[in-house]
């Protein structure tokens, strides 16, 4: 076995995959796999991630299997269908849907206080980034955003009568500013409307463009997320080449050091085989820059030409984890297995959060 470095022609990012030496598979009309000869001094070889089936990291683990816990009946409702309603007559995205979220259901159809959310996903559908977790469809160029988009967000989200939501995107890297001025539209569109409104967006790291991050952080949002997705060591194996730990790191220091009292957050995915002291690093590396709240979910594998589930954390784990991520410093832990980075259950937590920053000190009129 040798390790080798494809390109793969829909996302163009650099793949290294374990392979039988001289050979490659390949995916062959009908789903089929063939293989053929390949060229060990070309790196510029193009293969599609999905084809790569063969490699060391991707799969089902026949001995992993899926957790009670972790099942989720199928979506529906009244409320469920308005929303999915109103998001494809204004034309919008959202990572519920793209990212296959397993609480689409509970957060479309309102959940406890019978309001009804959805994470918008800006920037279109498609990511420019091959991520080997991730669903979202993906292309070297993407079509251009809709100039629209702000607007036709910023109404949907008031008609919701929410006061708070979580905005995302895709990575747009062919965008000169990698999507923050357009992300800044649609958070000016939203306090335009609604003031009172809070707004949280879920960023890309903008290649680790500061000043794309300045463009966001001053368009009057309140809580800006960006996630690490693993430990230090998975990262190559988990994110796109482009990606990084310690790029993603200098955007959430930046952001925490650009804007005073901005409030910073990140999330982290478990069973993809990191240890528990290489956890326990990220998360000391996360409170040396002052990140103030992190989620800690369940990996799921979209399709078995995905990353391979390596363990499925049991929720006592997860309850753990929660208590030592406030312990050394967390102002706030979303720790579960179903726990994803826009996790309604802990938004009353960040809405206090948010007030107490913008409280006026008592005496002072």
């Amino acid at each position: 076995m040798m390790i080798q470095q494809v390109q793969c022609s829909s996302c163009w990012s650099i793949i290294p995959i374990d392979i039988p030496k001289g050979q490659i598979m390949s995916a062959a009309a009908g789903g089929a796999s063939s293989s053929k000869p390949l060229n060990v001094q070309s790196r510029s070889r193009r293969l599609r991630c999905e084809a790569v089936v063969g490699g060391l990291h991707t799969g089902r683990d026949p001995n992993v299997k899926k957790a009670d816990w972790l099942r989720q009946k199928a979506p529906q409702g009244d409320k469920y269908e308005e929303v999915k309603e109103s998001l494809s007559r204004l034309n919008l995205k959202t990572v519920c849907e793209e990212a296959q979220c397993p609480n689409i259901g509970e957060c479309w159809n309102g959940g406890g206080d019978g309001i009804s959310t959805a994470t918008i996903m800006l920037l279109g559908d498609t990511c420019t980034r091959g991520c080997r977790f991730c669903a979202v469809k993906t292309s070297r160029t993407p079509p251009p955003p809709d100039p629209m988009e702000p607007l036709n967000t910023a109404n949907a989200i008031v008609s919701w009568g929410v006061d708070y939501i979580v905005l995302t995107s895709v990575d747009r890297d062919d965008l000169p500013d990698g999507g923050s001025q357009h992300f800044a539209l649609t958070v000016q569109a939203l306090k335009t409307l609604k003031p009172d409104i809070m707004v949280e967006c879920l960023t890309s790291d903008f290649r680790g463009d500061l000043t794309a991050v300045d463009t966001l952080l001053y368009s009057g949002l309140d809580v800006f997320a960006h996630n690490i997705e693993t430990v230090k060591r998975l990262q190559r194996i988990v994110r796109d080449p482009r990606a990084g730990y310690e790029q993603s790191l200098s955007v959430l220091k930046h952001a925490k050091e650009s804007k005073k009292g901005m409030i910073t957050k990140t999330s982290i995915m478990l069973g993809l085989g990191e240890s528990d002291d290489e956890l326990k690093q990220a998360m000391a590396d996360l409170r040396a820059i002052d990140v103030d709240i992190l989620t800690l979910g369940q990996y799921l594998q979209p399709t078995p030409l995905h990353l391979t589930v390596k363990e499925y954390v049991a929720p006592e784990k997860f309850v753990f984890w929660k208590e030592y991520g406030e312990s050394i410093g967390f102002r706030y832990v979303a720790s579960g297995p179903l726990v994803r980075s826009s996790y309604r259950a802990g938004e009353l937590f960040v809405k206090t959060m948010v007030r107490e920053r913008v409280k006026v000190p008592t005496g002072i009129f």
